[in-house]
């Protein structure tokens, strides 16, 4: 696929959607807080039963593509360390640094995309990473987010259990290997895909609502670490691990790529502003919300040409 194909059927699509939230952010004042209730508690733990009750990826597929998340955030917070320690970020900033580096946009981003560039499969291995990620960023994400601190991080780990999504995903499984999986055609099956549905365009607009309040403040000079490190080193970082573990579906494999190279989750933010201690909220959070802003733009051109690259089998 040429990068024009990319960018009118892939990019184009999550854009226009996400963009209907942006002008609605910058003309009314749109509480996400709400969106995001139901979205986590409702929409997205349907659209992870549907989509992994249905899907056709493989017990071992699934497996492997936890390993590689696991491995690729690991390597993601080692490479963002050193970098913050390299240039002489301390504190709370450091751990911005960290936080936006390593965590992709996996879900209100993530999910519709992969879902228009390789369908189905794309659909499900994005909600499989993003779960995933999610257990990852209330444990890692958490540490790194409160560590130099007062507070108790260890208390927050419980935020993970709290996940609906989580559920959802034990219970897809549970339901696959009792084979009680509701049929497709079926009222009840019918019911949780469109309840589920709703999650993609919802998410999408939460997003462009989200970037319209973005407050930029005086760190757009700063991110060009975290900037660089998610747009340019994530891509080959994931597709090294790719390579190194092996997918047997290489449509998986290719989705997991394209997953890394999304730009920074909105989710660090909040942590940072919960768990970075007095007085870290303002400078860090600006950092890392600028860090979202600029990732999202730069990730424009970028995903149109990895996906480009990835569509046309010649990376896996």
């Amino acid at each position: 696929m040429s990068f024009v194909s990319a960018l009118t059927t892939a990019i184009l699509p999550v854009l226009a959607i996400a963009g209907v939230g942006f002008v609605l952010g910058q003309y009314r004042d749109v509480a996400v807080e709400p969106l995001s209730t139901v979205t986590i508690y409702i929409l997205v733990p349907a659209l992870v039963f549907a989509s992994l009750a249905t899907t056709s990826i493989g017990g071992e597929a699934i497996a492997t593509l936890a390993v590689g998340v696991v491995s690729f955030t690991v390597v993601m917070v080692g490479l963002a360390e050193s970098a913050a320690r390299a240039i002489g970020e301390t504190g709370p900033m450091r751990s911005g640094l960290v936080l936006s580096s390593a965590f992709s946009n996996a879900g209100n981003y993530g999910i519709p995309l992969s879902a228009f560039a390789f369908g189905g499969v794309g659909r499900s291995t994005a909600v499989l990473f993003i779960a995933v990620q999610s257990v990852l960023m209330y444990t890692i994400g958490v540490y790194v987010a409160s560590r130099g601190t007062s507070q108790h991080w260890g208390s927050a780990l419980l935020e993970v259990f709290k996940l609906p999504l989580v559920y959802a995903v034990l219970l897809a499984g549970l339901a696959r290997l009792l084979e009680v999986v509701p049929p497709s055609d079926g009222t009840v099956m019918q019911t949780i895909t469109l309840t589920g549905d709703a999650a993609i365009p919802v998410m999408l607009v939460m997003l462009g609502i989200q970037l319209a309040n973005t407050n930029y403040g005086a760190t757009i000079t700063r991110v060009w670490a975290p900037t660089t490190l998610k747009m340019f080193i994530a891509p080959i970082a994931a597709a090294a691990i790719a390579l190194g573990i092996g997918f047997d579906d290489p449509v998986v494999g290719r989705v997991f790529v394209l997953e890394c190279a999304m730009p920074a989750a909105v989710t660090p933010l909040m942590l940072t502003i919960e768990y970075g201690g007095e007085g870290a909220g303002v400078d860090a959070a600006e950092y890392v919300s600028t860090t979202i802003m600029v990732t999202t733009l730069l990730s424009i051109p970028v995903l149109a040409v990895l996906i480009g690259i990835l569509q046309s089998g010649a990376l896996l």
